[in-house]
Formats: structure tokens, C-alpha cells, sequence
């Protein structure tokens, strides 16, 4: 059988319906046999030449414009559907039904018109997101600002803490769309190295103890790290894998329960210096059919959880775009993060390969 598909696979250049060449050439050889039959019959009969060089000629161009029109119809279509695309229309697609080049050519081209009209598409959901996303804050600081300039309220410590609150939020959007930029543009290097992960962590943690009280207002979680064995060593991006953890943290913490526990742990995995890092929280967790839609950017599903769920920051509005971050510094490490299975809450996973398997 494979013998026959390679042998079908030579004859192709010389198959008239899977190759242009071919029919161009079966052409000249349709119109040559032509002339030849003409002037044979002018010859064994009383007809005239030039009369047999007429039909010869009408004959020939007839059967010309038969295949010229044959080959150049796919062209069109293709020129049509790109003007249409410079308009700002990506549904146009060209028939694809043919055998030869014009059909792979027809297949690429709605290949290449799917994926700018998904890019348009996201570009699109891109721009109403960020416009939705930046509209909140600034209209609740704004409520703020305009109650002390009436003098509805007045500019106490809690007033100007709220207005804080909207202003930290403010910020951390506009610095994930940059994060998200830079990981676009391909322009974030990897300086990978190796590290001690318990004093390593243990600063993240800390760090995001001191937060909690100004990214969002759960104080009540409890943090708590756990590293086995305790001078276990891995070997990554340290200020990439600080933005994985701390977006974890701060995503598990706002979806705890009052008085949660938020877990770090950290084992090694398979491959030199590879380490595998969870972050379990004792919240709502994420059901099944989500999980695969959680690390997409601006996706909101687990914040609706959390805004039915007690104690779970109601009005906080997380970006949406933190896992999205920790996701692409994974990718960028050659890694992987998913959502695992956990009994309780929401157990994420993230695995580094290490020393061998790490890009650049």
C-alpha cells in the first residue's frame, strides 16, 4: 500500500487535475494533436488549408480560455477575498476543493484568514476588557474624590484608604498589561540560575504578608510554607518565578474562606534542579469543566465564585490576568501549570524542568 501511495505521489507532475504544470502542458498537447488532425484531413481531403488553419485556430483558443479560465478562477476568488479582508471583513473564505497547487494555496489562505480573524477577534475583546477593566476603579475613585471635594464625606484615614485601594488596583492592571506585553513582544529575557527555594519562598510569602492589607483587604488568611526536603535547590528565572507564586498567593487568598489557609509547597520533580511548586487554598475550587479556561486572560469564572462566597472579597475584582501571567512565566521557562485535583479548595500546579530541559 505504500508502495502505491509513493508511486501515486511521483505521478503527480504529470497528473492534469493535481498539478498546473501538467494541465498546462496537456494544453499544448491537446492543441498540437488538434492542428495535426486538421491539416491530415486537409491533406486527404478537398478542404481548403486555410479553412482547416481557422478552426485550428478557433479550436485551440477555445480550448485556451476553457483552461485559463479553469486556472485563474481560484485567483479571483482569492484577490476578492483579500480585498474584502483589507476592508476589516476575516469571514471571507475561498473554495478549497481542488487537487493541484491552487487547492493547497486555497487551504493556507483560509488558514491564514482563520487565524487574523481570531487575532482580530481577541484584539477586539482585548480592547473592551481593558476599557471595562480600567473604567472600575477609576469611576469608584472618582465617587471618592467627588464626595471630598462636595463635602459629603470628609478626607478621613478610611475615606483615603479606599481611595488608595482603587488607586493600588489601577496600578496592578496597568502593570499586568504590561507584563502581558512584553511576554507578547517576546522581549523578556530568561536569566535563569540556581537557588535555595526555602529562603527563596519564605521572602515571597513575606512579602505578600506585608501586601495584604493594601493589594485587597483580606487579613485574615493565614500563609503557610512548606519545603521538603528543607535544602532543596532549583533552578529557574528567580524574578519570573517570584511573579508565578505571588499571583498565586494573591488569587488563592482572595478566594479563602474568613480565617483561610493558603499553602506553598515545594518538591522536587524529575530532572536536574527541577522543582514543582503547589498553592492550595481552602476556598470554593474550580470546577472541572473551568479549569482548562483559567489561565486565559480576563477569564472571571473563579472571581464570580469567590463573590457568592463569604468572606471572599466581594468588590475586589481581580484583573483576571494574573494566572495569565504566572502562565506564560511558566511557558517561558519551558515548564507547565495546571489546575490539580484537591479534595478541598483549589490546588495549583506548577512544574519547572530545571537545569536540563530550561530554554536559553
Amino acid at each position: 500500500m505504500r508502495t502505491l501511495d509513493r508511486l501515486w505521489q511521483g505521478l503527480r507532475p504529470l497528473d492534469p487535475y493535481r498539478s498546473v504544470k501538467a494541465a498546462l502542458g496537456a494544453l499544448v498537447i491537446v492543441s498540437v494533436v488538434i492542428t495535426t488532425l486538421l491539416a491530415l484531413f486537409a491533406v486527404n481531403s478537398a478542404t481548403e488549408l486555410r479553412v482547416i488553419t481557422i478552426i485550428s485556430i478557433i479550436a485551440s483558443l477555445l480550448i485556451t480560455q476553457f483552461v485559463a479560465q479553469s486556472v485563474t478562477a481560484p485567483l479571483d476568488e482569492m484577490t476578492d477575498a483579500a480585498r474584502a479582508m483589507a476592508d476589516g471583513d476575516y469571514s471571507r473564505r475561498v473554495r478549497g476543493d481542488r487537487r493541484d497547487e491552487f487547492g493547497e494555496l486555497a487551504e493556507t489562505f483560509n488558514r491564514m484568514a482563520a487565524d487574523l480573524e481570531a487575532v482580530d477577534q481577541h484584539r477586539k475583546e482585548l480592547v473592551a476588557n481593558v476599557s471595562h477593566e480600567l473604567r472600575t476603579p477609576i469611576a469608584a475613585l472618582r465617587a471618592v474624590l467627588e464626595n471630598v471635594v462636595d463635602g459629603v464625606s470628609d478626607a478621613d484615614p478610611e475615606t483615603m484608604r479606599t481611595a488608595l485601594q482603587q488607586t493600588e488596583r489601577l496600578g496592578r492592571l496597568v502593570a499586568h498589561l504590561l507584563d502581558l506585553s512584553r511576554l507578547d513582544n517576546g522581549v523578556v529575557p530568561l536569566h535563569a540560575r540556581r537557588f535555595e527555594v526555602w529562603p527563596y519562598l519564605a521572602g515571597v510569602l513575606k512579602e505578600a504578608n506585608m501586601s495584604k492589607g493594601q493589594g485587597h483587604s483580606r487579613t485574615d488568611v493565614h500563609l503557610h510554607l512548606d519545603v521538603s526536603p528543607p535544602e532543596l535547590t532549583a533552578y529557574a528565572d528567580a524574578e519570573r518565578l517570584h511573579q508565578v507564586v505571588a499571583n498565586l498567593i494573591d488569587n488563592a487568598v482572595k478566594h479563602s474562606p474568613p480565617h483561610g489557609r493558603v499553602t506553598v509547597r515545594a518538591r522536587p520533580s524529575e530532572g536536574e534542579e527541577s522543582l514543582e511548586v503547589e498553592v492550595l487554598d481552602e476556598g470554593p475550587g474550580i470546577p472541572a469543566a473551568e479549569r482548562a479556561l483559567v489561565f486565559e486572560r480576563f477569564n472571571r469564572s473563579k472571581s464570580t465564585e469567590a463573590a457568592s462566597h463569604p468572606g471572599a472579597g466581594v468588590g475586589d475584582g481581580g484583573t483576571g490576568l494574573g494566572l495569565a501571567i504566572a502562565r506564560w512565566a511558566v511557558d517561558l521557562h519551558g515548564g507547565w501549570i495546571r489546575v490539580a485535583e484537591s479534595p478541598r479548595g483549589c490546588r495549583i500546579q506548577v512544574t519547572l524542568p530545571g537545569r536540563e530541559s530550561a530554554p536559553g
